[in-house]
């Protein structure tokens, strides 16, 4: 459990400005020696992974840019507790108390190109509730991944996605509780491009294709999940550049 502390720490290191704020047991506490864990992306061309153990924050650093990885790694999001729920945060400071949700989004540009991962999971021993809505999102991604066949249009990997998220009681379409927003989006050059996996588009998919896997819950008043990952189309269909987050009891693929 020391590991997810550290984690959090250092990551939030990066977000003081923004007004983000570890705590524990409602006792703000700002961390003088940080680490970052679990969150220097590794590259090779464009192929993506997951550092998956605790490395000092100067080492992260240097692991970044030794494989190309343009200035500082990039903090998109990190949410505690009911503020998962909002899929692009909140605008005020949190305090990481034991039982909460924690969402993180984080990112590189590498060769001119972007990257973009989140990994959802709990900060100490997870609830039914919290078991049963990651479960249920983790379905979902499986769902659209299966469905991201050659020749298959994005919209059809939307709706794949949300058909498995209303199945198990969440809201049709965009309502919330639910999915209110697209299941993923191109990226390259930009970190939002086409083909955008939504409803209604009708652009097929193609070898060469890149694109995220998210169809975030979003639960108001309790919590979100989102496990973001990406996938590229090769000759013979889907594969991620990411490996995907196994469980919430082990998000980062500890074993």
């Amino acid at each position: 459990m020391a590991w997810v502390y550290l984690l959090l720490a250092g990551v939030c290191e990066i977000g003081w400005p923004l007004g983000l704020k570890l705590g524990w047991n409602d006792k703000g506490i700002q961390p003088l020696w940080l680490v970052l864990a679990g969150v220097a992306i590794l590259a090779s061309g464009g192929l993506l992974m997951l550092a998956q153990r605790a490395i000092p924050m100067g080492t992260a650093y240097g692991v970044w840019t030794g494989i190309g990885a343009v200035g500082a790694f990039v903090v998109g999001i990190v949410l505690f507790g009911e503020p998962t729920a909002y899929p692009h945060g909140v605008p005020y400071p949190q305090v990481l108390r034991e039982g909460d949700t924690v969402l993180i989004d984080i990112g590189a540009p590498l060769h001119g190109y972007q990257s973009d991962l989140t990994r959802t999971y709990v900060f100490g021993t997870p609830s039914a509730r919290q078991r049963e809505v990651w479960a249920v999102e983790k379905r979902a991604t499986e769902a659209a991944f299966a469905a991201a066949q050659l020749g298959v249009a994005c919209g059809e990997v939307d709706r794949a996605a949300r058909d498995v998220i209303e199945a198990a009681g969440f809201g049709r379409d965009y309502a919330l509780p639910g999915l209110p927003h697209r299941t993923g989006h191109g990226i390259g050059l930009d970190v939002h491009e086409e083909p955008y996996i939504v409803r209604g588009n009708a652009t097929r998919l193609a070898p060469g294709m890149c694109f995220s896997i998210e169809p975030m819950i979003c639960i108001y008043g309790e919590f979100g999940v989102r496990l973001e990952d990406h996938v590229y189309m090769t000759e013979a269909g889907p594969a991620w550049f990411t490996p995907p987050s196994p469980s919430i009891d082990d998000p980062f693929g500890e074993g």
